[in-house]
């Protein structure tokens, strides 16, 4: 089985983890990471486009050196330099590379200055107090590394990116099989998926579950009967296979979707009928009354459709019992991208670039909100490079036709709230993204007292990634989100879905929190790379899971509204 685009991702990542903690040059460090970002948005297959004798050292970030390991990682599986890395490195320190507030920095040093290199070093180290004064390591750090040490270890789940491209690549394979469907998590598009459930619609379940065993990147097989058989595949994914009769497919595709709740609450109509609901179909003593179709069941149950990324309990079948549910919000809703960056700081391609391939998805603008300059990494930038960019910006916009490439800027609000570039710098510009991009480990009422601060300067228009969150590495910062989305109706303020795959920030049940206060969200993908325009149907997964429609995310609208909109 080819190698993946998110396993080759994950390897150059844990490299710059590595190389970070021996203390490598920073910018070999970023290469890794940046090299990373590109092939995990690829919309193809790196195996793919070496099978078509593709140059990978064409796509932004790579180059001939990347490139070159990329070939030689699917020709063989592995990462030789990795595992160097790995050999090298001593104790338990790539194990604590995944402890919350446990970057590479902090872990250096651990190891160069607490002479830190196992777990228990750790945990001994933690008790005595001996990480007392060490830079970086304050009370609230060293809480939540005793509280990571303690707890028992969690349950593997995978962000959707990872576990889309596992369920795809299933799909195509199982496809001559019979109908393929693929239930679960994954169909609610919930940020995470612990496993994949697949349906397949055949009268041969025995011959599913052969194939399915056969599948190159299966490495253990944990069951293997007439009618189901679960495997586990290269990545972790555990993979559950059923065939199902044709008669049964609506009946079993809404059981084996989800919740559990929301099956339980359907379960519940179904009882008051005096029928039964199952798997098999929704039954009248012996006759199915419905199950071909997940419509007729919930028609037969009074209800209206409900769309999987609702089904979680959460009010949707009083809802749906009332009429049909309002149409939630689609990628062909969105018309611009308010979150985008380029090669002016730490993006890979021109504006130009950028711009071709926000109007290549049809697009009518976009929004260029490069880094301020408090992102020194980044190249961020100072009020006298926000104006030569707006001029580059309105040299672009005289020549383009039918698209607008707005002004702006994702501005670090500073730990007091205030924001890192003057007012007189923020004004001139269409769109301002005020974001949090350091000490994340502030106390609650601090870290909320600085956001609703930064929104209250009428400058900004839109918060960026309003948690921090980085999905399986970084835990949102302590917030309170009834407070900020509060400020935000009050003040007239967006919030952001971020759609990288690593951050979905907001998430579902804080969108829902913002559209129930009257809240206005943009939905965007935070891009560095042409590729990345593609995260924007991961945001409106997230946007669906918070029941929005169009109507409350300010980029569904033309460029006229959206000024207006977007007026304080």
């Amino acid at each position: 089985m080819p190698v993946q685009n998110a396993e080759i991702a994950a390897m150059f990542d844990q490299c710059a983890d590595l190389l970070e903690i021996k203390g490598e040059n920073q910018f070999r460090v970023r290469a890794y990471r940046k090299a990373a970002r590109t092939v995990e948005g690829l919309p193809r297959s790196v195996s793919v486009m070496l099978a078509a004798e593709e140059d990978l050292a064409e796509l932004p970030g790579i180059g001939k050196d990347l490139a070159s390991k990329i070939a030689d990682i699917v020709a063989k599986g592995r990462f030789g330099l990795l595992e160097q890395l790995k050999k090298k490195l001593p104790g338990d320190l790539g194990a604590m590379a995944g402890l919350p507030g446990l970057g590479p920095k902090r872990l250096k040093l651990l190891y160069d200055k607490a002479k830190v290199r196992t777990l228990d070093d750790l945990k001994r180290a933690l008790k005595s107090g001996k990480l007392h004064g060490l830079h970086g390591f304050g009370p609230l750090t060293e809480k939540k590394l005793v509280a990571a040490l303690e707890k028992p270890a969690a349950v593997q789940r995978f962000r959707l990116s990872v576990a889309e491209a596992e369920a795809e690549a299933l799909v195509a394979y199982l496809r001559d099989t019979g109908k393929v469907v693929v239930a679960g998590s994954y169909r609610r598009r919930r940020d995470t998926v612990g496993d994949l459930d697949i349906l397949v619609t055949a009268k041969q379940g025995a011959a599913v579950g052969d194939k399915l065993v056969g599948y190159d990147n299966v490495t253990e097989v944990l069951a293997h009967g007439p009618t189901r058989t679960t495997v586990v595949l290269r990545s972790g994914i555990q993979v559950d296979v059923r065939a199902i009769p044709e008669e049964s497919y609506g009946a079993a595709l809404l059981y084996f979707t989800g919740s559990k709740a929301h099956n339980i609450a359907l379960r519940g109509r179904a009882t008051k009928r005096k029928w039964k609901l199952n798997e098999y179909g929704l039954i009248s003593g012996t006759r199915r009354v419905a199950g071909a179709t997940e419509e007729e069941v919930y028609q037969r149950l009074g209800l209206s459709y409900v769309p999987p990324e609702m089904r979680e309990d959460r009010g949707e079948v009083a809802l749906a019992a009332k009429g049909p549910l309002p149409r939630l919000i689609e990628v062909g809703d969105i018309r611009g991208d308010l979150h985008v960056h380029s090669n002016w700081t730490d993006g890979t391609a021109s504006i130009a670039e950028m711009v071709a391939a926000a109007r290549a998805r049809g697009y009518a603008y976009m929004a260029l909100t490069d880094h301020s300059r408090r992102q020194a990494m980044s190249h961020g930038l100072d009020p006298a490079k926000v104006v030569r960019q707006g001029r580059e910006i309105d040299k672009l916009n005289d020549k383009l036709k039918g698209f607008t490439v707005l002004t702006g800027i994702e501005v670090d609000i500073l730990k007091d709230g205030d924001l890192d570039l003057p007012d007189t710098t923020l004004a001139q510009l269409d769109v301002v993204v005020a974001s949090v991009h350091t000490y994340f480990d502030l106390p609650r009422e601090a870290q909320t007292a600085r956001i609703v601060r930064a929104m209250g300067n009428p400058h900004v228009h839109i918060i960026g990634h309003p948690t921090g969150r980085l999905i399986g590495t970084r835990e949102p910062y302590d917030i309170d989100m009834d407070q900020i989305t509060s400020a935000a109706r009050d003040l007239n303020c967006c919030l952001e879905i971020n759609a990288e795959p690593d951050r979905l920030d907001l998430n579902d049940l804080h969108a829902h929190m913002a559209k129930s206060k009257g809240v206005k969200i943009a939905i965007s993908t935070d891009a560095h790379a042409v590729n990345a325009f593609q995260y924007m149907r991961y945001g409106i997964d997230q946007a669906r899971r918070g029941w929005l429609t169009a109507d409350d995310v300010v980029n569904t609208r033309t460029l006229p509204q959206l000024r207006r909109m977007l007026k304080r």
